[in-house]
């Protein structure tokens, strides 16, 4: 998701959305509109975004190596505790969760997993990540991104869940490819970024691929 649903500097009650107000799948496992339940993997815990991991937030996603092919994230801590606060109000509305990425043993939140809908009740959605760079090589995205895959699909019941990466994004396309997302094709000049306009790769999962193990993935342990 390097295109970020979220625009700081949006008016309080603007929803940065084109899709409709969804309802939840009859599928969903748990009232996630009221709040994030934490999913346990080996390495990492995602959770709900609180304020309080404003600073955080910000150190781990301040540097060139993190933003150079998404969307500018938030440039001040304050416009982090926008940003959290923002996403509390979409998923509320059924639209998007945000969970952070906190290494297990520790509370504080290095990244984010972003999961937002493309039609209603999350028939098929989008899925992006950021993650500090001390983390990376370190097996943390690929324990959370099974998280967040699973959730996607066995909780807010997802169809297709689908990523965008920018051709130049090497370690982001890596990533989506040791997962076992499959490569569709290549959207033509569809992300700018610094006055310059990027082609990106779209890479999907299904669900069914998900569950009968064509892509491997043990489900999450929810608390």
């Amino acid at each position: 998701m390097e295109k970020m649903p979220y625009q700081e500097g949006a008016g309080e009650d603007t929803v940065v959305s084109t899709t409709a107000l969804v309802v939840p799948s009859p599928e969903a496992k748990n009232d996630w509109r009221s709040g994030l339940p934490a999913l346990a993997g080996t390495q990492v815990t995602l959770r709900e975004l609180r304020v309080s991991d404003a600073p955080s937030l910000f150190l781990a996603m301040a540097g060139e190596e993190v933003t150079r092919f998404i969307s500018p994230p938030p440039a001040t801590v304050e416009g982090f505790e926008r940003f959290i606060a923002w996403s509390h109000r979409q998923r509320e509305a059924g639209q998007y969760v945000c969970f952070a990425i906190v290494p297990r043993g520790s509370d504080t939140a290095l990244g984010l997993f972003q999961i937002r809908s493309l039609e209603p009740a999350f028939g098929s959605a989008e899925w992006g990540f950021a993650l500090a760079p001390e983390l990376w090589g370190t097996g943390f995205f690929s324990d959370g991104a099974q998280l967040a895959i699973s959730f996607a699909f066995d909780t807010l019941g997802a169809h297709r869940l689908e990523a965008r990466a920018s051709v130049r994004n090497s370690r982001g396309n890596a990533a989506l490819r040791k997962l076992g997302a499959l490569r569709e094709g290549t959207l033509r000049n569809s992300f700018l970024r610094n006055g310059e306009y990027h082609d990106q790769v779209l890479w999907t999962i299904l669900a069914d691929e998900w569950r009968t193990g064509q892509i491997s993935g043990e489900p999450p342990v929810i608390h």
